[in-house]
């Protein structure tokens, strides 16, 4: 019995315990360190400063803006295509129109243009209109095109038009996007649709006022007198 208490306390001394602790209870927790804590607090308001600011929404268009200047078109091409799962007359694509990431949009062009044709191809979009589910796919926008009767071709932007340059009129004012809740909401697209045809050159216009680039005009290959949406 000497010997068994002998060995007990030559554990406790090598283990740093106390007559009768238990070895496995946990050891009482340290103190905090107020340099620690105040670090932690300094690193959160670092973080805090370095969020990037709110942007400031765009500024409405005024009242009396004519509405053709408060839809956006821009100059795009189609870096990607693909067939619409689930509805045989759509295309789904990818379209750089100068912001960084493509949009997607799906347009009913399948009867009209093959993938080959598609891919590639520079065009304008209207880039401010809200967001639509088609067939389960959100298009984000829309391409421009000419028709007459079953032709259909789009409207193009000149060779030297940036991707992203916004479609102006001459004669007309400066270009002030409206909302896409605006444009849905007030159904601004249908209401300039009315007047947008291509004249006998083939170019788009809009009551008269020809779409224009720093490139020049924007047009299809050979319909004239078409609707264009």
């Amino acid at each position: 019995m000497d010997k068994l208490d002998a060995t007990i306390s030559s554990l406790e001394a090598s283990l740093n315990l106390a007559p009768g602790e238990d070895p496995t209870a946990a050891p009482p927790p340290a103190p905090a360190k107020k340099q620690a804590d105040g670090g932690k607090k300094k690193e959160k308001k670092e973080k805090k400063a370095k969020a990037p600011a709110k942007s400031k929404k765009a500024a409405a268009p005024p009242a009396d803006h004519p509405i053709i200047c408060q839809i956006e078109f821009k100059v795009g091409v189609i870096t990607k295509v693909w067939p619409h799962e689930g509805a045989d007359k759509l295309w789904c694509e990818e379209i750089d129109v100068g912001e960084g990431e493509p949009r997607q949009i799906c347009s009913g062009l399948r009867p009209y243009y093959t993938e080959e044709q598609m891919l590639g191809h520079r065009l304008l979009v209207v880039a401010n209109l809200k967001a639509k589910n088609l067939k389960g796919f959100k298009s984000h926008g829309m391409v421009l095109c000419a028709s007459q009767g079953e032709k259909v071709q789009f409207i193009e932007p000149p060779e030297g038009a940036p991707l992203g340059e916004v479609v102006r009129y001459e004669g007309l004012p400066e270009i002030i996007p409206a909302s896409g809740a605006q444009v849905d909401k007030k159904k601004m697209f249908q209401a300039v649709a009315e007047k947008m045809v291509t004249n006998d050159k083939f170019e788009g216009t809009y009551d008269g006022h020809v779409f224009t680039t720093s490139a020049g005009p924007c047009k299809c290959i050979d319909i004239a007198g078409g609707e264009m949406h």
